[in-house]
């Protein structure tokens, strides 16, 4: 808190409202006390202006295009870390060191087996299933299978029994959910595979066709859960906060989140990434037809991966997102004409003034995609890796909100009602 205030006047009367200052110098008005001293509320569509919580855990800056987990860069933490690494940072506070590391891995090791009384669920969904809607579905029987806390831990205390064993079974239910997808047997996680190899290899490794594990994918796959790790108060770390206010428990509170990121304008931006580029190549890579269509203002085609609602600059994890993504099709050899596109798109749009003008840069998902193809990842599953990746940040602010008394508030909006004020009943047999 500052001693500076902030004047609001309604009906004459000037009202005195605290500044809060961030550690990176921002200010908000806190309006908690505003309804209790005025009788107002605010309106504001979207939350575009309104700081939901006070948080430890990222910063973001998107008019400079900086990204932080706990004040770790992101392109350090994406160059020099693996994702189990920045999954213990968000969710201590803090990077392992070597032993508490070697701990980690072990517990991933430990907890990834479910239930196998869980596997029978996969038997019953209808073929064809979406994967995400299996992840959701699977990540609330949890709750079910592994008792939410155990008495004698603390709940919100960074890795915990609970938290482990989340951050390790989701992947093997996300390779599952995608081998179930595709009719194929399950493929168990093995001891002596670390946390994103056991994932490729459950996803990939067939009976009469085994899967050889490629360190650069196994490096690509790090980086870009550790790119998703977190970003702040996204629409569904919101939605896993809100659902958690309410008291229920981690595993609830997390299939809210997934359900969340399941929408085309959050989680599924890269898939619409590659069905614009997938569009334009069918219609004969005529990339200036589609640009014209951008800046017309009567057609309501946009560029799927370009522009960002939090950052008006670049998106500083495009920047690393394009560079895996040339290395792995420069390192393997993949010739994908929609690589080809998208870099056309990229240095056309970069250099038109209409974009440049309105901040629309490429974003993360721009590229992931190409990436996700390249390591055979079907578009079905893009969502799901997403999720992956957002899960230590998920459960972090879960944590943080129900360690602060402040946030732990249950979670409830007001709203500007404009429907008809009062009206009196009319008897059925009156009506006309």
């Amino acid at each position: 808190m500052t001693s500076e205030t902030a004047q609001l006047t309604i009906d004459g009367v000037v009202y005195e409202l605290p500044v809060v200052e961030s550690s990176t110098g921002e200010k908000a008005v806190d309006i908690r006390s505003l309804r209790n001293q005025t009788g107002c509320i605010t309106l504001d569509s979207g939350y575009m202006n309104t700081g939901s919580c006070i948080s430890n855990i990222t910063y973001l800056d998107g008019e400079r295009g900086i990204l932080r987990y706990r004040g770790y860069d992101i392109a350090d933490l994406a160059k020099n870390c693996i994702f189990i690494e920045v999954a213990y940072l968000l969710l201590t506070g803090e990077l392992p060191t070597y032993d508490e590391l070697e701990v980690f891995k072990r517990d991933m090791r430990r907890y990834a087996l479910i239930h196998e009384d869980m596997i029978h669920f996969f038997d019953h969904f209808p073929p064809n299933s979406s994967p995400m809607s299996i992840l959701s579905t699977m990540v609330g029987t949890l709750h079910d299978f592994y008792p939410e806390m155990d008495l004698d831990e603390d709940p919100y205390g960074g890795i915990t029994t609970t938290t482990a064993r989340l951050l390790s079974k989701i992947r093997t239910i996300a390779a599952f959910s995608y081998k179930k997808n595709v009719g194929h047997p399950l493929v168990y996680p093995r001891v002596d595979l670390n946390y994103c190899s056991n994932f490729l290899n459950m996803m990939f490794d067939r009976p009469i066709m085994p899967y050889n594990v490629e360190p650069l994918m196994v490096s690509a796959l790090n980086k870009i859960l550790i790119l998703h790790a977190d970003h702040e108060q996204n629409c569904s770390t919101s939605a896993v906060r809100l659902v958690g206010s309410s008291g229920a428990g981690l595993y609830p509170s997390i299939s809210a989140g997934i359900n969340a990121l399941w929408g085309p304008l959050h989680g599924g931006a890269n898939v619409a990434v590659l069905r614009l580029l997938e569009t334009i190549r069918a219609d004969g890579g005529t990339i200036d037809k589609y640009i014209a269509r951008a800046k017309n203002p009567d057609d309501p085609f946009r560029f799927s991966g370009f522009g960002h609602r939090v950052y008006k600059t670049y998106d500083p994890r495009a920047t690393i997102v394009k560079e895996i993504c040339h290395d792995i099709m420069s390192s393997l050899e993949i010739q994908d004409p929609l690589l080809d596109l998208a870099m056309e798109i990229e240095e056309k749009i970069s250099k038109d003034e209409y974009f440049i003008s309105r901040n629309l840069y490429p974003n993360v998902d721009f590229y992931s995609g190409i990436i996700y193809r390249a390591m055979g990842i079907p578009t079905n599953m893009f969502t799901v890796m997403f999720a992956l990746g957002r899960l230590p940040g998920w459960i972090a602010h879960w944590q943080e909100m129900n360690n602060n008394k402040e946030s732990r508030r249950i979670g409830r909006p007001r709203q500007v009602y404009q429907g008809v004020a009062h009206r009196p009943y009319v008897a059925l047999e009156r009506r006309q």
